[in-house]
């Protein structure tokens, strides 16, 4: 093995090789893409090809990392087979890279927040704590005393939160805290949780249950035992699942899959007193379910639920010029400039009540986790999507099983409800019913959201029709149905596309494009439909699409530098993304140490779906369009 030095060697190689100066050695750079390391003794090892050029820059990142300043040039590293590498970085090197802490050590790290840049917000340090954590209140009281450096402001909520206090925080952001764990002498650290990464620097609602799922795949069962832990702090304390724990999310929920993390993790588990913990999620989702989601009015008078987001006014985390396109005629009709029409709406100057239906519109969308979507846009509040119901769904059927398989059959509630089996599953069964009467389509073999405001269907075409598979809820009829019907108008090349060409409509001026719409797609739809596929007995159909994805994942990979992003246009196969908020995970420095949780997430699983032969293939380099 022949030992090289590092800055020399990373330097030489940057100038030769990273002709765009972008610190990443990609297909676009216009290198010799030949390069020959020197070693210390004067021997020589020659590299070709960008795939490995770039896997050499990386090796040498991480040796820079560590004040190495050499590196035993391994040429099995250097020339790792894409998959196998991609894999080993996620479990090795990207899990790490996105597990924070909310307490003392991890501070400074999570309170970075940069959504919301270029607004007038106050930006520095803040954590706030719930009104009936005492404990948790003195503990980041004595660390802003303790760490002057950190310049924290400790702030501590009131016992009732309104929409009102929420707008009144907006200018004044800050991390809400999460469980911390208990020392003799009080608590001492936060729990860790993974982020998904980038500007998504906290805990998300929905991302979690993937970036678990993804954990648990690579061996780190604790670590998804403490997510699932603090959404049970956030359920206890904020009175829902947070969109994320920052200020601005307090009115705001995410797609409930508490039940499903719950069941994953308690699964893998060997820990004597899982059965107590397990019983302590039930319980709480139980909770939730009960107050957020069934109850007004997220609850709907068709006995189906909703996304709905309370809050006042514009959200606050959005890029500075995010609705200027739509605020532009009301500003004009005021007679005013955008930019101050725009601050002027934002703190409530200018009170405009089709503006105010609008952004709950917007809100409850994000609330969604599709933000942005013509399926939702302007009417999201409106839908009983077919995704939610599936979801909770789902719940009514975890909770039933939980109760019959762990449980005893019999759980009481803080309100003295003793819980069973039978009673679940009439709820589920309920559901089932109305979902199927609601949002199935027999004519397109399709679920459609049901728009409860006009009494009909949507007729929008998106791949959330895939969720009652997963769940559990469609029909046998049902699900072949959509394998037949559905599946192909969704497939694309690299996967499965969010919505089709023809319900999206042609992009304008005045009808941008969307990230949530054709032609992207996103790990959460691809892991739900081969879920729910393998589930319903259609695992060739699962293993092509996961193939689908993983080869573009794997290629995009391989020619840039070991990217892993956020979304990918899976008609093009490629990364190359910057709608709306642009694509999270392709822009860095050398190296990615992070990738992007869910995207990580959907690697592992899909991986794990494989069997043998496409795996082989999958690492030979084999296209999809030459095996299916």
């Amino acid at each position: 093995m022949m030992r090289i030095p590092v800055e020399q060697t990373f330097r030489r190689l940057l100038d030769q090789e990273d002709t765009d100066g972008d610190n990443q050695i990609t297909v676009k750079d216009n290198g010799p893409k030949r390069f020959v390391a020197t070693g210390d003794e004067g021997d020589t090892f020659t590299v070709e090809g960008t795939y490995p050029l770039s896997n050499l820059l990386q090796e040498l990142a991480l040796a820079r990392g560590t004040g190495a300043e050499t590196l035993d040039l391994d040429a099995e590293r250097i020339h790792e087979n894409s998959v196998r590498r991609i894999s080993r970085m996620i479990r090795d090197v990207f899990w790490d890279g996105l597990t924070r802490t909310i307490d003392a050590e991890g501070l400074a790290q999570v309170a970075i927040d940069e959504k919301g840049e270029g607004t007038d917000l106050d930006r520095r340090p803040r954590v706030y704590v719930p009104h009936g954590d005492a404990k948790a209140l003195d503990y980041f009281q004595g660390v802003a005393l303790e760490r002057p450096e950190l310049s924290l402001e400790v702030g501590r909520l009131p016992e009732t939160i309104t929409p009102e206090y929420v707008l009144g925080l907006n200018e004044r952001p800050g991390i809400l805290s999460l469980e911390l764990v208990e020392g003799e002498d009080g608590p001492k650290r936060g729990l860790p949780f993974v982020v998904p990464g980038g500007r998504f620097n906290e805990l998300y609602g929905w991302d979690s249950y993937f970036i678990v799922l993804g954990l648990l795949h690579d061996g780190f069962a604790e670590l998804a035992r403490g997510m699932v832990t603090h959404f049970l702090y956030e359920i206890e304390h904020y009175g829902k699942i947070l969109n994320a724990n920052r200020s601005y999310f307090l009115t705001r929920s995410q797609p409930p899959f508490l039940t499903a993390m719950g069941w994953a993790v308690y699964e893998q588990l060997e820990d004597p007193e899982r059965d107590g913990w397990f019983a302590n999620v039930v319980r709480t989702a139980i909770r939730e379910y009960e107050t957020v989601w069934t109850s007004p009015p997220k609850l709907t008078d068709t006995g189906l639920s909703r996304y709905y987001a309370s809050g006042i006014g514009m959200p606050p985390e959005t890029e500075v010029d995010h609705f200027d396109g739509y605020l532009r005629r009301y500003a004009e009709a005021a007679g005013m400039e955008v930019e101050p029409y725009r601050q002027a709406i934002r703190w409530r100057e200018i009170v405009v009540p089709e503006l105010d239906e609008y952004f709950v519109h917007d809100r409850t969308l994000r609330e969604s986790g599709h933000d942005n979507s013509y399926r939702l846009e302007g009417r999201a509040a409106d839908l009983c999507t077919v995704d939610l119901n599936s979801l909770l769904y789902r719940y009514e059927t975890d909770i039933a099983r939980a109760l019959k398989e762990v449980l005893g059959d019999a759980l009481r509630t803080p309100d003295g409800t003793v819980h069973t089996s039978a009673a679940w599953e009439d709820r589920a069964e309920r559901r089932r019913e109305l979902v199927s009467r609601l949002c199935w389509n027999d004519e397109y073999g399709m679920f459609f959201d049901y728009d409860f405001v006009r009494g009909e269907q949507t007729g929008f075409e998106s791949v959330t029709a895939l969720y009652p598979l997963w769940a559990g809820l469609a029909a046998d009829g049902q699900a072949a149905t959509l394998v037949e019907r559905a599946v192909p108008l969704f497939e694309e090349a690299g996967g499965l596309v969010s919505t089709t060409e023809g319900s999206r409509g042609p992009i304008s001026e005045d009808h941008p494009q969307r990230q949530w719409d054709y032609p992207f797609g996103w790990p959460p739809h691809q892991v739900v439909a081969w879920q729910g596929l393998v589930d319903y007995g259609y695992e060739s159909v699962a293993q092509r699409l996961v193939y689908r994805w993983l080869y573009m994942i794997t290629r995009n990979a391989a020619d840039y530098n070991g990217t892993i992003p956020e979304k990918y246009d899976v008609v093009d196969r490629t990364h190359d993304v910057f709608v709306e908020y642009g694509n999270v995970g392709t822009e860095f420095d050398y190296i990615t140490r992070e990738g992007f949780g869910w995207m990580n997430a959907s690697y592992q699983i899909g991986l794990s779906l494989l069997p043998d032969a496409l795996r082989a293939a999958l690492e030979a380099g084999t296209p999809p369009e030459d095996i299916f």
